[in-house]
């Protein structure tokens, strides 16, 4: 875990889902690889090729952005597929239930932290990809307010879902936390936008989130 910055007064937790709220690398790697599949399928090359050319655009793009990270969705839109038909992808291959299951330490950290602060996902999937994986993992009744790809159809890192995400809970940007496991993606901007920042290396050190509130 790093700690960014955390403000004097916190009244919200912005957390990113996958790969923060959880860690599952076969889910991760299917999230990637399964879309990757079927726009291989729609080009007509092989899905190993497809993958290459995914891989060499991101890593060009890093070269010409100071080394930051472009996320999957902003990638696909340069190949033809919009960030609409991204949203409806991932609606139809990502089931969460079959890798997932109840994570009772993560619910009781969220616990812990709902008295005094509201929480919100602010995820590069759909709303409805989001429901269903907080549901799995037996949370989804502490979280009021979910930010998707849908909601804004903007793809983080990009302002719009966190400035959506302080105000669906009633929060000043300079009072919200951004928690993530990618700096580019779910840190830099918040920091940004004025807003504390934790990077995580996944699940385990949103634990420990309780011991520094």
């Amino acid at each position: 875990m790093k700690i960014y910055k955390l403000p004097q007064r916190t009244s919200a937790f912005l957390f990113d889902m996958d790969g923060t709220l959880y860690t599952h690398s076969e889910y991760m790697r299917f999230q990637i690889d399964s879309p990757i599949k079927r726009l291989a399928g729609l080009r007509c090359v092989d899905f190993e090729e497809m993958k290459r050319e995914i891989a060499a655009y991101r890593e060009q793009w890093a070269e010409t952005h100071e080394g930051q990270q472009i996320s999957l969705g902003n990638t696909f839109t340069s190949f033809g597929i919009s960030i609409e038909e991204s949203i409806r992808w991932r609606e139809e291959l990502y089931d969460p239930g079959a890798y997932l299951k109840a994570d009772p330490r993560l619910r009781e950290t969220l616990m812990v932290l709902r008295p005094s602060y509201t929480l919100a996902v602010v995820t590069n999937n759909p709303v409805l990809v989001a429901g269903k994986t907080l549901s799995v993992l037996g949370v989804g009744d502490l979280f009021s307010v979910i930010v998707g790809l849908d909601t804004c159809t903007v793809s983080k890192p990009h302002e719009a879902p966190f400035l959506k995400a302080a105000a669906l809970c009633g929060a000043s940007p300079k009072t919200c936390v951004a928690v993530g496991d990618r700096y580019d993606i779910d840190i830099a901007l918040p920091l940004e936008l004025g807003m504390g920042g934790v990077l995580v290396d996944g699940v385990e050190d949103v634990y420990k989130l309780r011991e520094l509130c």
